[in-house]
């Protein structure tokens, strides 16, 4: 529980310490759309390396003959997700398909990272001159809205795809109380605060979950360190506590993890496949 430069640290101040990103303006706020975090696009696309390298490797291995446990794994978890893609999507999946399976997977890693002691990579940042250090991207808006904003391209895309320029133009004008001229203002700014719902929302609910589950492994270990230093006296039974705690939130979690990551794809799946349909 102390800073980069052994100085002690309050309980507030190490909450704040481990929710500061490595930012363009060293302060990395929750909400803040004018600066850049690092941490976050660092540590995106390295999981989104990591997955398309693990893809590409089970791609690579793939033969005829019986395959491993590792190619099993991912053949299952990519007919599950064509299956999803196909009971969801009535249209074009050939790309759709692979997008659900990158969103879960992706998202699936990034979470992950919240699995790793919360003070381990804050550590090794902070011995290479990084100060602060938050790696986990889903617990930053910015990262989750970047998601969801893709979504949201995505979904006027497919609705101009599967309608027509004019078609998806008229839509928006004339669903869903229908097409008089009255109401073409009415039924544009419903379309519109339904798109924009959609993505906020999509958002939104995976950043409040992992921000959350974040939150409580600092505090889990706050206490643990609180304990460490005598602040509450240090005993056996004290210690044994803390750490049984965080092994059960931990493997809670684990759950979290592919619950968000398993939301965060059919939400994909279910916006892209309403694109297809019309009102």
């Amino acid at each position: 529980m102390s800073d980069p430069t052994n100085a002690p640290m309050t309980a507030t101040e190490y909450i704040q310490h481990h929710l500061t990103h490595l930012s363009s303006t060293h302060q990395g706020s929750i909400v803040d759309f004018s600066v850049i975090n690092f941490d976050t696009l660092v540590f995106s696309i390295l999981m989104m390396a990591l997955v398309l390298w693990l893809l590409y490797k089970a791609a690579k291995k793939a033969t005829p003959g019986v395959p491993d446990k590792f190619l099993c794994a991912v053949e299952m978890l990519v007919d599950f997700v064509a299956d999803q893609a196909k009971s969801i999507v009535h249209g074009d999946r050939t790309f759709v398909a692979p997008l659900a399976l990158t969103v879960f997977v992706w998202v699936t890693f990034m979470n992950c990272i919240d699995l790793i002691p919360v003070d381990l990579l804050p550590l090794i940042g902070s011995g290479v001159g990084l100060n602060h250090l938050r790696p986990l991207p889903t617990a930053d808006l910015n990262g989750t809205f970047g998601i969801s904003f893709g979504v949201l391209l995505l979904m006027i895309y497919y609705g101009i795809k599967a309608k027509g320029l004019w078609g998806f133009n008229k839509s928006l004008f004339t669903a869903p109380f229908g097409n008089y001229f009255l109401l073409w203002p009415f039924n544009f700014l419903l379309n519109i605060i339904e798109y924009l719902a959609k993505s906020v929302s999509l958002g939104m609910r995976l950043f409040g979950n992992m921000y959350a589950g974040e939150l409580l492994f600092f505090l889990i270990a706050l206490l643990t360190g609180m304990l460490w230093e005598g602040m509450n006296g240090l005993t056996v039974f004290g210690l044994v506590g803390q750490v049984f705690a965080g092994l059960c939130w931990w493997l809670f979690h684990v759950l979290i993890v592919l619950l968000q990551a398993f939301i965060m794809m059919m939400l994909t799946l279910v916006y892209i496949g309403q694109a297809y349909e019309s009102h």
